[in-house]
């Protein structure tokens, strides 16, 4: 059991540097230092859009309209990070 878990805190780390590589590629497209004419910064870009949008989409329809601030990367972030505490700090019950 022990396992199983250790492979959910491996897959929770993949997703947290997954959110981030997104949020600082949507930083650096913004601020034109990557440009999406360019073939492989668009296919890493939809390739990381079409990975989180699953996650963010659901996210998105319940947090209010901020205009253009995002927030929803942040509270993803905030949600993984909690189930690797809870994770973390249950690990005895399943051992």
């Amino acid at each position: 059991m022990l396992s199983l878990i250790q492979i959910l805190l491996l897959i929770l780390d993949i997703v947290w540097f997954i959110i981030l590589a997104h949020v600082i590629m949507s930083w650096l497209i913004n601020f034109q230092v990557l440009n999406l004419h360019q073939q492989l910064v668009a296919q890493i870009w939809y390739g990381l859009n079409r990975l989180l949008e699953p996650i963010y989409g659901p996210i998105r329809r319940i947090l209010p309209n901020m205009g253009g601030l995002d927030l929803t990367p942040l509270v993803v972030l905030i949600g993984v990070y909690a189930l690797r505490i809870i994770l973390i700090n249950n690990v005895g019950y399943f051992v």
